[in-house]
């Protein structure tokens, strides 16, 4: 009998893919194995492969006639069938000692630091249109950080115990739900799509994982992943098909015990909605995280330093075509700093170059799909025939190949422009320049144009302004920068995650998460226990 100190977490290291690196051959050799092959995608239930005969593709964003697989959706009663599995699963699951299921996980973190990273990171290029670098530091990276600190986190969380008086043994059980957890999760970031199904099962939940239809791809390569590491049969179920027909059977089962969800507000809201109505019918009351969208903005001050600046605002705005949760989509920028950040952002987009994850070279690829690309295309046309605003760079979009959209700058001269309030998810980013003496006015509208309060980047060298502007913005980010791009929150360093309409801020990459996976039991013990009821008042 033992008690187990796991590993202590640290960020894996990013790896450089420099011309002729070890890395980079093998990366670039298992893109091309795997661009040559197309898979057939099942449904994995209780650890059998399903397939329904009900198909639908998974194409290339850059290059929207490769097809790189063709998967199986399910209806109604595969999601009843995946339920069941699941619950199946939970009581051997939940009994099983932590230590067992950190080992599981921590399993996974060394297969993805070696045999799976390729494996992750091409099918991330390929399926959801990300360079070598954004990969890297998001599927390979990140996913590793999370199965090392979860583990950790967990640990801590059953070392959080209550005092004891004399004669009395008080302890706290950290239990599973009890049911099954929802997880639903994006296209845009490989890392979030193994995070969510994962946290809940760490802490011995039975799952129900929905990916997006444009990361099946890399969801695929995730599942394998987590069988390799040794995630028992049914524990995480991996379901493919309708949205609204996997949620309606999900949310109206007795035993749905919890909803771990990243994508967009309205979704999670109707969600909210429909658990709120069914309560009675729940054995439990759910637990509902989510993160949601965001219109995150970068907010410089007269004293900022305009080449750092313009560097957040190009790595900020246009990493992964704008397309992470963070990326900056707005910024606030005096005039008397703005002609030289324009030079600045203009000599970087001018040597930035789009196309085809396979050239290393690319700092741009492709948006995720033909919705996205119509999305994108549509503010920067309305921009175009704005009486109050401009295209100062870019503006251009071409889906004949890829769906391509140049890295965009809007200049506006009306704080409420349409592309200042509402979420795009794209590579557009809107600036308003504003005077210096209204100062105190500008920061006012940062805090109030948007319903979104996910991320948010100041700029000044003046430390009292910084303080001024950390207190003025301190509800408008749940991730709040200063003097950097908004981007980039690392897993223990950052814990991510916003509020208002961005979500539940419950905080993923900390323990804060973890605890929203395990039902407390308080446990007092009394060793020589009272046998008179008489208190000493009474005399």
């Amino acid at each position: 009998m033992s008690m187990f100190k796991v590993p202590r977490a640290v960020n894996e290291p990013v790896k450089g893919y420099a011309p002729n690196s070890p890395e980079k051959v093998s990366l670039q050799a298992a893109l091309k194995k795997m661009k040559s092959e197309e898979l057939n995608l099942p449904l994995e239930i209780g650890g059998k492969k399903i397939e329904t005969g009900n198909l639908d593709t998974v194409v290339c964003p850059h290059d929207h006639q490769h097809v790189l697989a063709r998967y199986h959706k399910g209806n109604k009663e595969h999601v009843q069938m995946a339920i069941d599995s699941a619950m199946k699963a939970a009581p051997a699951w939940a009994a099983m000692s932590w230590e067992h299921r950190a080992s599981i996980f921590l399993k996974a973190a060394e297969l993805l630091t070696t045999t799976h990273r390729d494996l992750l990171n091409a099918s991330t290029m390929l399926g959801q249109s990300k360079n070598a670098f954004q990969a890297e530091i998001d599927a390979a990276c990140e996913l590793i950080d999370f199965f090392r600190f979860n583990v950790q986190f967990m640990q801590e969380i059953c070392e959080q115990q209550p005092i004891s008086s004399q004669g009395i043994w008080n302890r706290t059980e950290q239990r599973p739900l009890e049911g099954f957890v929802y997880a639903i999760t994006p296209f845009n970031f490989t890392s979030i799509a193994g995070n969510l199904p994962t946290a809940p099962a760490l802490m011995g939940n039975v799952v129900l994982w929905k990916p997006s239809r444009t990361q099946i791809f890399s969801a695929h390569y995730l599942m394998e992943l987590f069988k390799e590491a040794g995630v028992p049969e049914g524990v995480i179920n991996l379901v493919y098909g309708s949205g609204a027909d996997i949620t309606d059977v999900v949310l109206n089962d007795r035993n749905f015990a919890g909803i771990h969800f990243t994508g967009s507000t309205r979704v999670f809201n109707s969600f909210w909605k429909t658990i709120g109505a069914n309560v009675s019918n729940y054995k439990t009351y759910p637990r509902i995280v989510g993160e949601t969208g965001g219109k995150d903005f970068i907010f410089a001050h007269e004293a900022a330093d305009p080449k750092a600046l313009a560097t957040a605002i190009t790595r900020g705005a246009f990493e992964y075509q704008g397309q992470k949760c963070s990326a900056a989509s707005r910024a606030y920028i005096p005039s008397n700093l703005w002609e030289e950040v324009k030079t600045y952002v203009g000599q970087d987009l001018a040597e930035i170059t789009m196309g085809d994850v396979e050239d290393f070279s690319n700092f741009v690829n492709a948006v995720i799909d033909e919705a996205s690309f119509d999305k994108c295309k549509s503010y920067i046309d309305h921009a175009i025939n704005s009486d109050d605003s401009e295209v100062v760079f870019g503006g251009n979009c071409d889906k004949s190949k890829g769906y391509f959209v140049e890295p965009t700058v809007i200049l506006t001269s009306n704080p409420k422009f349409k592309s200042m309030c509402e979420e795009i998810f794209g590579p557009i980013l809107t600036i308003y320049v504003y005077d210096p003496n209204k100062f105190e006015e500008t920061l006012a509208l940062v805090d109030s144009t948007s319903e979104y309060a996910l991320t948010g980047a100041i700029f000044s060298q003046d430390r009292y302004v910084i303080e001024k502007m950390s207190k003025a913005l301190v509800h408008a980010a749940g991730n709040f920068y200063i003097n950097d791009k908004p981007t980039g929150a690392v897993v223990g360093q950052q814990p991510f995650g916003g509020a208002r309409a961005s979500g539940t801020n419950d905080k993923a990459g900390s323990a804060i998460n973890l605890m929203r996976w395990c039902s407390p039991r308080s446990i007092k013990e009394t060793f020589v226990p009272p046998t008179n009821y008489r208190y000493p008042f009474l005399g």
